[in-house]
């Protein structure tokens, strides 16, 4: 290679914090230039894609709807990246939550009162926190790579789904179709704003916002968990529970997608079906890290990928473009987030010896 990458030694800290205002220009740009090549006007295109969405209350409503799960799993994906521990299995923890809410939420269907709903929730977060333990277990017990095994979780928590949802939990006065009786208002999430989707989701995913911040940057526990992340010999040798402080963070970040779940099928759904969710655990591993694993920018950030979700749907009404167009510029964001980062903290230089190389190669062959 004629060029190489050099470390810039000392990353700058805005550059840093600018790298996701960057990437997202850079998004709008290509996906401009991408929207003229489909023969649409760009600014047209975009409107629809990135502004009519929102246009009215029942939008922004839809918004917070769609935002609520991934910002519970970014969350928890932050809290976990902050120590080194790659968990990829959001989506996996996220539909387990909603499996063994639906599971309890049916069991309940005839019970009433306030006790219903929050029975129903933890079941949620018990759902997700074991779905994560597992994979903590398997990393500290025989040093199995968490990434690949969150990875595999995702598919096996998915087909689990699948498997009860054809069923044991399907509804048998449903007409064969796969899904399960629609739950009792006791074990539903209280909407927010009459007329709209809004419920109290949102609030759950606030308030882990919050609380998030304030465990990671004012507990004891926070703090070990930023140093295991920054050196794990120098954690190691101030005595912290490396294994202890792993499960810690699965457990949370398990419990928080799970709860994403569970309010997946107790809010907008209402019902356990085949697809709780669209993709929102991996979109949030995109979310964790455009803001910069800090919870106020995951605020920010689970707000624009809830919007790139809802212009992926009113593209595919209004311009007749197919719903991969969300993937799309899901994946440009991602792309152009790294490739900043790349040059943030690396220099592209000219590789030296190997243009030498070629020079002589060049010359002898003459």
């Amino acid at each position: 290679m004629f060029l190489k990458l050099q470390p810039r030694g000392e990353a700058s800290k805005r550059m840093s914090y600018l790298s996701p205002l960057l990437a997202g220009i850079l998004t709008l740009v290509t996906g401009g230039i991408f929207f003229i090549f489909l023969g649409h006007d760009p600014f047209h295109a975009l409107g629809v894609f990135l502004i009519s969405p929102v246009s009215d209350l029942y939008g922004f409503a839809e918004l917070c709807v769609k935002a609520a799960p991934i910002m519970l799993c970014a969350v928890g994906l932050a809290l976990a990246f902050k120590a080194q521990v790659w968990n990829i299995g959001a989506e996996g923890q996220l539909l387990m939550g909603g499996l063994l809410a639906s599971a309890v939420a049916l069991q309940l269907i005839e019970a009433e009162g306030f006790w219903v709903l929050p029975v129903v929730l933890l079941s949620g977060a018990l759902g997700g926190a074991l779905w994560g333990l597992l994979a903590a277990w398997l990393r500290n017990r025989f040093n199995a790579n968490e990434i690949l095994t969150t990875i595999m979780f995702n598919y096996i928590a998915l087909y689990l789904l699948l498997y009860f949802v054809h069923g044991a939990l399907k509804d048998p006065d449903g007409y064969g179709f796969p899904e399960s009786a629609v739950f009792s208002d006791s074990a539903t999430l209280p909407i927010l704003l009459e007329d709209t989707r809004l419920h109290i989701g949102i609030l759950f995913a606030m308030f882990a916002v919050v609380a998030s911040w304030v465990f990671i940057s004012r507990s004891f526990v926070g703090f070990q968990i930023q140093v295991l992340g920054l050196d794990s010999n120098a954690a190691k040798l101030s005595g912290f529970k490396h294994k202890r402080l792993v499960l810690l963070v699965m457990l949370i970040s398990g419990a928080l997608a799970g709860i994403a779940g569970a309010g997946e099928v107790t809010g907008p759904i209402g019902q356990l079906i085949p697809s709780i969710s669209p993709g929102y655990g991996y979109a949030a591993i995109i979310v964790a890290f455009l803001g910069r694993l800090h919870p106020v920018g995951i605020f920010f950030a689970s707000l624009l990928m809830a919007l790139i979700y809802m212009g992926g749907e009113l593209a595919q009404i209004e311009l007749n473009m197919p719903l991969a167009v969300t993937s799309l510029f899901q994946g440009m964001l991602l792309f152009y987030l790294l490739a900043c980062d790349v040059l943030i903290n690396f220099k592209i230089k000219l590789n030296k010896s190997q243009v030498a190389g070629a020079e002589q190669n060049t010359v002898g062959n003459a």
